[in-house]
Formats: C-alpha cells, structure tokens, sequence
C-alpha cells in the first residue's frame, strides 16, 4: 500500500530544506572572512539572463585587497550607499523610518538598505524581491556583522557590487569606465563611480553631474 504524503509532511520537509539553506548561508558568510567568493548569485543570474535571451556575455570580476583600493572610492560608495554604515549594526533604523514615513505619504520612495544587507542580496539572492528573501536577509544580516566586521564587508561589498553590464567589483569598474586602477582612482571618477550604483545597468559615470556633486558634499559632512 502506497504511503499517502500529508500537507503536514511536505511543509515539514520545506521548513527543514529552507533551515538546511540558511545554515548553508551563514557557513559561507564564516568562510567569507577569510576566502574571497569566486561569483555571487547576481553574477549568476545575469549570466543566466543572456543565455536565455542569446546575447553574449563577458563577466569582467576580479577581486583585489581593500589595500589596492583607493580611500576616496572607499569614502565614495560609503558616502552614497550608506553614510551611517560604521555607526549601524546592519540595519539603519534612522533610514527604514524615513522611507516608511515617504511611503505613506505617498511621496517619492526611498531606499533604506544598508551595505550589509546589500552584500548579503548581492551574495545568496540575486536581484530577486519577495518576502522570503526579506526575511532570510533579515536573519543574515546579523551573521554577517558579527562574523565579518566592518572592513571585511565593505572590501567584500567593493569587490562583488554590479558597477554596469557584466562589470563586477572597484577593479573592473575603475578599469573599464576609466582605464585606471583602483589605487589610482581620482576623487571625481571615484564620486561618479558610486553615483552609478543605484542603477548600475542604466547609468553611466560621465552622465552623473548632479548625483556626484551631491556625494561630494555628503562626503565634506562626514569630514572626508
């Protein structure tokens, strides 16, 4: 007699597969502190997005020391994405409020999440939004706090970030937008670098007026 399987018994299994994931998760995270990732989920997905699609693709990754990567792209992409970073524990409570506040005023919404919780999106899901993967980046995010520390996620973060179409990491970025090394980056190229990051597939540096002027000067307020 065929065993009949219960609702019951395929949530049972479901639940115990997405801990057995999580667990995975958090075990890269510790091997992160001291192994560089070979790819990222987004890596992936975008490869997998031009497979399907028949569209060549050339992944330009290569990751470097924070040592060869320049203050100023440093103070840049922490100015722009997440200038209270080294002040948070992974979740910038003061930011979430403020884009809760615009959402229910209806005004322009307003993005909250920190570098570390970039990073983990950036890692294990991909550009995928759902309240699964909020959830499981909420219980990440702590991980990789306590593990990694602030300057192992932000050398990460600058290493893996998608910085225009197959263009990941400070050295393919600063190489392919500027024919330069990251050591070398100039304080205006690094600006309009990070400026790039909110949308990195649609903008382009040299277009970046405005939005660099703007990092610039938060930049001067943080006292860089």
């Amino acid at each position: 007699m065929r065993r009949r399987i219960t609702a019951g018994a395929v949530a049972k299994w479901a639940g115990l597969g997405l801990v057995a994931l999580w667990l995975l998760f958090a075990l890269v995270l510790v091997a992160a502190k001291w192994i560089d990732p070979p790819t990222t989920m987004v890596h992936m997905e975008r490869h997998a997005q031009a497979l399907i699609a028949g569209k060549p693709y050339h992944e330009r990754y290569t990751f470097i020391p924070m040592s060869q990567i320049s203050p100023q792209l440093q103070h840049a992409v922490v100015a722009a994405e997440d200038a209270r970073f080294y002040q948070h524990h992974g979740f910038d409570w003061h930011e979430i409020q403020i884009a809760a506040d615009e959402d229910m005023e209806g005004g322009r919404h307003r993005g909250a999440s920190t570098i570390t919780q970039q990073l983990v999106k950036n890692l294990f899901f991909g550009t995928n939004r759902s309240i699964l993967r909020k959830g499981a980046e909420f219980t990440l995010v702590p991980v990789a706090e306590f593990v990694l520390g602030k300057e192992r996620i932000l050398e990460l973060y600058l290493n893996v970030v998608e910085w225009g179409p197959g263009v990941y990491g400070a050295d393919a970025a600063c190489r392919t937008w500027y024919g330069t090394s990251p050591r070398n980056v100039s304080r205006d190229e690094a600006v309009r670098l990070a400026a790039i990051l909110p949308a990195p597939l649609k903008r382009k540096p040299e277009r970046m007026n405005q939005y660099s002027g703007l990092i610039l000067e938060r930049e001067r307020q943080m006292g860089w």
